[in-house]
């Protein structure tokens, strides 16, 4: 969410005039994030998000906003896209595609407490299910396919030790892909992002879940384990909190209970959401584009967290 392509107030005045939400009165950039640019929109009819797509095209983002819609009108709380007068949902500014979505309540929770944790478990079950009948299909394009296409872009800026646990890893998940376990996991719609930046909350309540553009059809326990490399472990060492897991994780469970085939591959996925990150950071350090505003993440936060899936198993899943 870096600013990679200015927009001023100037700019919007006449392209907003597509959109059933009257005049723009403000316009501020969000600093946070790496992949498209973001703006806080006030209007005449309330606050939204304006974000303008650095990558995905105007072909791939019906596939991200109909989910959204689709999610939002199965109860599950995200942001809901707005329609331009003609009914689309995306639109040409500076050359980009772009989308304007309502602004959730409430504020992210950078701490949090087991109680946060089983909200986010529910509601995230509640979205895969939800997700079940969504009529579009489209990969998880920072799946497994990604990590085989960027590990040779960032082995030669990486020292040996990393490398190896790198080169190691990738042959561990490339086989586990292969195997009957893998092949049975549920699939559906997944966000694939969920971190603690990217949900809200007012207290103690969740109100929602937001930044969809990493969304796909990939295994549902991945964007668990994925949320779960985030919000239930320690910033320092990587280890997984129990207290917070087991909350999320039997929340989750009440909701979409886990089938055999999940639970074998548990310590396997979690494994494989410590990877993606890692890969991905890697390749924003060493390929990285010009940005304002633009906040670079550490590599070595998920390296220190897939060294510790690895030495240490986490619980089992009910």
């Amino acid at each position: 969410m870096a600013v990679f392509t200015a927009v001023s107030l100037d700019d919007l005045t006449p392209w907003i005039e597509q959109f059933p939400l009257g005049k723009a009165s403000a316009l501020q950039g969000i600093a946070s994030g790496i992949e498209n640019s973001n703006f806080f929109l006030s209007t005449d009819s309330g606050e939204f998000v304006l974000t303008l797509f650095e990558n995905l095209s105007f072909e791939q983002l019906p596939f991200y906003l109909e989910l959204m819609r689709h999610l939002a009108s199965g109860g599950v709380l995200v942001p809901a896209p707005v329609a331009t007068r003609s009914g689309t949902l995306v639109a040409d500014l500076h050359g980009k595609p772009a989308a304007i979505v309502s602004k959730l309540e409430g504020r992210s929770q950078m701490a949090p407490t087991p109680v946060h944790c089983a909200a986010v478990g529910a509601m995230l079950a509640r979205m895969h299910l939800v997700g079940r009948d969504f009529p579009l299909s489209q990969p998880n394009l920072r799946g497994l396919s990604w990590w085989i296409w960027a590990t040779p872009q960032v082995l030669p800026n990486m020292d040996d030790a990393s490398a190896t646990l790198l080169c190691s890893e990738m042959r561990y998940q490339i086989e586990t892909a292969d195997g009957a376990a893998h092949r049975a996991l549920p699939c559906g719609p997944i966000h694939a992002d969920l971190f603690r930046n990217n949900v809200m909350f007012d207290g103690e309540q969740l109100t929602g879940f937001f930044d969809f553009y990493f969304a796909g059809c990939d295994a549902w326990l991945f964007d668990l384990a994925v949320t779960v490399n985030d919000w239930c472990v320690d910033q320092d060492s990587g280890a997984l909190d129990l207290a917070r897991l087991h909350a999320m994780v039997d929340a989750y469970h009440a909701v979409r209970p886990f089938v055999a085939a999940e639970r074998s591959v548990w310590q396997a996925m979690l494994r494989a959401a410590a990877l993606r990150f890692w890969l991905s950071r890697l390749h924003d350090l060493h390929q990285p584009r010009a940005a304002e505003m633009l906040t670079p993440h550490d590599p070595t936060h998920f390296e220190r967290i897939l060294r510790e899936r690895i030495t240490v198993s986490a619980p089992e899943l009910p």
